[in-house]
Formats: C-alpha cells, structure tokens, sequence
C-alpha cells in the first residue's frame, strides 16, 4: 500500500492535478507544514497548498527520494523543483531555477492521508532564490 500511495501523489503532483490529488486525502485531514503559521484542516488544505505551490512554480515536479511505512505511517523524503516565476511567502518571483528538499509525516486512516506533518528546507530555498548567503 504505501508504495501505490507513494506514486499516487507523486503522479497528482507532476500532473499539476488538485482533484486526484485531493482524493488521496480523509475528509477530516490536517496539514502541520514549518512554512505555515497554523495547521490547516480539511480536504482543501492539500487544494490550497497545491495552488500556492503551483503559483509560485508553475514547472514544479517532485520526485520521492525515499519512503518508508509501517502501519497507518508513512515517512517520505523528497524534493521540489522548479522555477520561481511567482510569489510565495509574500517572495515576488525571481526568475530562479530552484530545488529544495523536505519530509512528510503522513498519518493514515481507511486508506487515505488524514494527517501531514512536512518538513522543509526553507533556508535552502531562501539561498536558492538568493536572498540568505551560501554557507
């Protein structure tokens, strides 16, 4: 299972596609995300996401670098990549090439995601669109 769901988002995500995306998601999901300053419940949260992420990097693909699952949990690392030709975090585009990396937390229930904890490289993301220095 955790494999099909695996690719499952990875497809919704490189289609660009909010409704498949969404239907991998429980009607009563939470998303906990370090870029956010609350959680965001609901179905939605994952269309809102997909949308911010999509404005902001309209090439955006995603690949899963790794996936491990033991019961109703999944662990994924992976990484975005794409260009910023849109705002993101009240960023305005920079035109830049970018990749940056994170982890989700999923919580399964009856099959579908009904909890997200991600976990991201916002400073690498930051340096990527040049506005924190190289280390």
């Amino acid at each position: 299972m955790p494999h099909l769901l695996i690719a499952e988002i990875t497809a919704a995500w490189n289609a660009h596609d909010e409704e498949r995306l969404a239907a991998l998601y429980h009607p009563e999901f939470e998303e906990v995300d370090v870029g956010q300053a609350i959680s965001q419940p609901g179905q939605n949260a994952i269309r809102t996401t997909m949308r911010r992420y999509l404005e902001a990097f309209p090439d955006l693909q995603i690949s899963m670098d790794e996936g491990v699952g033991e019961g109703d949990k999944l662990a994924l690392a992976w990484t975005i990549r794409g260009t910023h030709q849109g705002k993101l975090m009240n960023i305005p585009p920079t035109g830049r090439k970018v990749a940056f990396r994170g982890t989700s937390f999923l919580t399964l229930k009856d099959g579908k995601i009904a909890r997200v904890l991600r976990v991201w490289d916002l400073a690498g993301l930051l340096r990527a669109l040049g506005l924190l220095p190289e280390l």
